[in-house]
């Protein structure tokens, strides 16, 4: 991990950044979260239910290859059935690495959280808007790609005909990407993340089809 300085943003432009995940029409009345010293906390107060962030790489999956690096800025808005759940993992797991816990501490903590249901089982409709143009996803490729995300409780993407050839769904599971962790896997709610590209930015302007 970097220095926690290497992660944070103008409290400004982090704003901006996490509203162009979506639509300006859902992202103008969201909730907006920044990025602190301690974890997320909010900056703007929404009516809609919707939550809007700038994701960074040690948010996610812990066996991301590109976990720790700077660049990573996911501007997301998860809509309100995804809030109770994936807004809370992803706050409680990004509180607890930026406290110094080791990954086997903070699968233990996220456990523990689902277990109790401080954390809620997942709920039906839950996805989340990924269409900001200024986004950086990753260091491979274009670095960003438009798209929605759906959370869907199952633990493979069969049913959706994910990552087929010709298949617009990519997907996989939520808690690790790389093979390795079914014993890990096993022990913890089925979700899996499908994503579809669109065919513009939040913006309305059309994405480049190499972009995609």
């Amino acid at each position: 991990m970097a220095p926690i300085d290497a992660y944070l943003l103008d409290r400004t432009k982090e704003i901006s950044l996490a509203r162009s995940a979506a639509p300006d029409a859902i992202s103008k009345d969201a909730t907006i979260l920044v990025l602190t010293r301690k974890g997320y906390e909010t900056a703007v107060k929404g009516t809609n239910g919707f939550v809007c962030y700038v994701g960074r790489g040690f948010g996610g999956a812990p066996d991301w290859p590109e976990r720790w690096d700077p660049k990573i800025l996911a501007a997301a808005c998860d809509n309100p059935p995804a809030v109770p759940t994936m807004t809370a993992l992803l706050k409680l797991r990004t509180a607890l690495t930026l406290a110094g816990k080791s990954d086997a501490e903070v699968m233990d903590r996220i456990k523990a959280a689902l277990r109790t249901k401080e954390i809620p089982p997942l709920a039906a409709g839950a996805m989340c808007y990924m269409m900001s143009k200024d986004a950086y996803l990753s260091a491979q490729g274009e670095h960003n790609m438009a798209h929605v995300m759906f959370y869907v409780p199952t633990k493979d993407g069969t049913t959706w005909g994910a990552n087929l050839p010709g298949s617009p769904v990519m997907g996989g599971n939520y808690w690790y990407l790389l093979p390795g962790h079914e014993a890990d896997v096993a022990a913890l709610p089925a979700i899996s993340v499908f994503l579809v590209a669109t065919s513009t930015y939040s913006d309305g302007t059309a994405v480049a089809p190499h972009a995609m």
